[in-house]
Parts: C-alpha cells; structure tokens; sequence
C-alpha cells in the first residue's frame, strides 16, 4: 500500500515511521553500532562505516593513525579516491609522486601514498587486491555518456568526477580541487610497448583494503565503474568502507623504514605535528 503523503502532516508521519529502517547502501550512524566489524575492531573504536552504492560516494574526515578498509563486496567495486590534508586542504594526493619517488607503478602492501608537498599521507597496511590504478584516473560525464549514452550526474550512470564534486562541496572544496585519483580494486597495466591493459574484472567477492592515515585527512571516495572498463553496461558493485581509530606509526615501524624515500616522507609528517 503506497504512504499517503499528500499532506505535511501526513508525509511526517509517514517519515517518522521510517526512523531506524536499514538499507544496504547508507552510512552507519553512530558507526559504534555497525552490525560487521573489522577484525579485532572494537564497537567503540568505529568513526565510520558505510556501504556506499553502486554510482554513489562517500567522504570522511580522519585523524592521523586512523585504520581506513575498503572491502569489494561483490567484487565490482571501482574505488576512486582523493586524499587532502584536513587542516591544509591545499595539500593533497600526487600521484605522481607517489608513483615515482617509490620507483614503483603498482601500490599495494607496504607502499605509500604521497602527498605534493613530499609527506606520506597513507600507509598500505594490507592488500587482498593486487588490482589497483594510478595512471588513469576518474570517469566524467563524456565518458560516461560515450559510452553508456549517459553520464550526468542524476541519471542511471552517474560519473566518478561528479560525484567527487559533490563530496567536496561538504568540506568548502570544489571542482577545481579534483585532482588526479587513485582507482582502488580496478587496476591496469603497462605492457613493454607502452600500451595499457586495463584489469576491471569482475573478481573474486569480499577483497579488501586496509589503509592506515598518517596525518589527518579528508578522504573522498567514488563507486563508479573505471574510466577503462570497456562493458557496455553500468557494472559496479556496493563498496563497503570502515574506519577505526588506531596508534600512530612508530619510529621502529617496518613501512616506515622501508626506504630513504619512504622515512624521508614520513620525517615530513613528523617535523609538522612535533611543533
């Protein structure tokens, strides 16, 4: 039987009588009450879960040491993200840094993602995925359209590079803050001539992520298909995220001394929260 809404009165007590109703893709508030929990994550450590839907976004602020997972579900998710410093926004993601000061194309466990000012801005601390892309970056609506006849923002195939305009516009940020992503589950590869492979899958259901922040960040998140993924349909699946609260790194930590290159970036961080 369809709500009668057709007055205030009724339309409140038609969403008033909807408080406590759980759908899959929506963020858990508070995340204390989650119902799946990382691994050894105490209910009271949560400051974020969510499952984000296929076309949709999430974003978060994170202090430093905080434990970010991403889980694909389903095995279609296509994780975009963008990274900014939480009290300097200025400061955010570079790939291409973090690609070629690790003299290393693929991330994965024990790599490091770099900010533009040389400070490390997440740890990797584990990877079932080993699928991942720092070359492409994100879809946007001419894309989207080319290749699924749509890609606006309120249609059926909504791209990644408006929807993290949307995230942004939470934080004060906007369009021209996008900047080149990381694509987290949907990867490619670079052959010996140059040419790229993309791996979009679908792969094997529940591989996951697990990040940890080494200062504090936002972090914005997209669940659009890859920008390469050559299917004519809209194939992504629901994406879930959860963060915790953790220690931050310490001196005799093994990423963290990994490389010269790597202490170096983590140095950066450390002069800046000594002051």
């Amino acid at each position: 039987m369809t709500a009668d809404t057709a007055n205030p009165y009724a339309a409140q007590a038609h969403a008033r009588a909807m408080a406590g109703t759980q759908v899959e893709a929506m963020p858990t508030v508070p995340a204390s009450a989650a119902a799946q929990l990382p691994a050894g994550v105490a209910p009271s450590d949560m400051v974020w879960a969510e499952t984000i839907a296929p076309g949709g976004y999430g974003a978060k602020r994170l202090d430093r040491g905080a434990r970010l997972q991403l889980t694909d579900l389903a095995g279609d998710a296509c994780a975009s993200m963008l990274v900014f410093n939480a009290e300097r926004p200025v400061e955010r993601l570079n790939v291409a840094d973090t690609l070629k000061v690790q003299w290393n194309a693929y991330l994965g466990a024990g790599k490091l993602v770099l900010s533009d000012m040389g400070k490390v801005m997440f740890s990797v601390l584990e990877d079932e995925a080993g699928t991942h892309d720092a070359f492409c970056g994100a879809s946007n609506q001419a894309t989207n359209a080319a290749r699924y006849g749509a890609g606006d923002n309120w249609g059926p195939h909504p791209n990644a590079r408006d929807r993290f305009s949307l995230a942004l516009a939470k934080f004060g940020l906007a369009r021209r803050d996008i900047h080149p992503c990381i694509n987290w589950f949907k990867g490619v590869r670079v052959e010996a001539d140059g040419a790229i492979t993309p791996q979009t899958g679908p792969f094997a259901a529940g591989r996951s992520l697990t990040l940890r922040a080494e200062m504090d960040l936002i972090v914005v998140l997209a669940n659009c298909p890859h920008v390469l993924d050559a299917r004519p349909d809209y194939s992504v699946t629901p994406l879930r995220v959860s963060a915790w609260r953790g220690p931050v790194t310490p001196p005799e930590d093994p990423i963290r001394n990994a490389t010269p290159e790597g202490l170096r970036a983590f140095l950066n961080v450390e002069a800046e929260y000594s002051r």
